[in-house]
């Protein structure tokens, strides 16, 4: 299977009241295009860290990032910002929006921004409403952020992550912030872009919204623990057999 992400080595260490934290230490991984990825780990394990230093959003202490066959822990921030904008979408718990922007502007500001999305205005606006339908929030295009709910301005998120077409997209506890319902909406919705070929790599402290993903990576005081196999999802009815297993497994982790 090609990959579409290798990190080899990599590590990342803050210094705080001029001490070393290493945070994280010569982690080894690697995503298949297409494939869904988990990561779990008790807080402060270095979760979102490893995260964010993947997907370039923060510098790598040492180490090597290849995303699509090119070594991006080189990049000047320029590039690295670019490339992001172009190539990856980004979920996080905290629904970063614009205030002055309806949800419709909000999610086609990434395409308005691109140099590579070629597209005029108006047809990134009909893909972001293309995309909004497709989502089920359709009716809240001219509203302005503070007047939709949670689950709704998470789909709007998701919109805004699709906007340039991904090869990946980055989910940092997309569900966090939701109730059980809205967070199954929100599964199911990054199910089906994944379904569609959209590789995704995801943080979660939620073995329900992991045992949605092909694969768990258990990390734990920076390191990679283990990795657990559950495969694609066929469907929702081996569900709780899915969550069972992975409980089980957790709990020899360490959970």
């Amino acid at each position: 299977m090609e990959k579409i992400l290798e990190v080899r080595s990599l590590c990342k260490t803050y210094i705080v009241n001029k001490r070393q934290n290493n945070v994280l230490k010569n982690v080894d991984f690697s995503i298949d295009k297409g494939e869904m990825l988990a990561v779990m780990g008790p807080s402060g394990s270095g979760k979102s860290t490893l995260l964010y230093t993947a997907s370039g959003m923060d510098r790598a202490t040492s180490g090597e990032i290849i995303f699509n066959g090119k070594d991006i822990s080189g990049m000047s921030a320029g590039e690295l910002a670019e490339m992001r904008l172009d190539n990856m979408g980004f979920i996080f718990q905290q629904m970063y929006m614009l205030k002055k922007l309806t949800v419709l502007d909000n999610i086609i500001l990434p395409a308005i921004q691109s140099k590579k999305n070629t597209k005029s205005k108006k047809e990134k606006a009909a893909y972001g409403q293309e995309l909004m339908r497709k989502l089920g929030i359709i009716e809240t295009a001219g509203n302005d952020i503070n007047e939709v709910s949670g689950g709704q301005l998470q789909r709007a998120c998701i919109c805004r992550s699709m906007i340039n077409s991904p090869d990946i997209i980055f989910a940092d506890e997309p569900t966090g912030a939701l109730n059980r319902n809205a967070s199954d909406d929100v599964m199911e919705l990054l199910s089906k872009l994944n379904k569609e070929g959209t590789a995704i790599m995801l943080v979660t402290h939620d073995a329900r919204v992991a045992a949605r993903c092909e694969r768990i990576m258990f990390i734990m005081d920076g390191k990679i623990k283990g990795e657990y196999m559950l495969g694609k999802m066929s469907s929702d009815a081996n569900m709780r057999d899915r969550e069972r297993a992975l409980n089980n497994w957790l709990m020899e982790m360490g959970w």
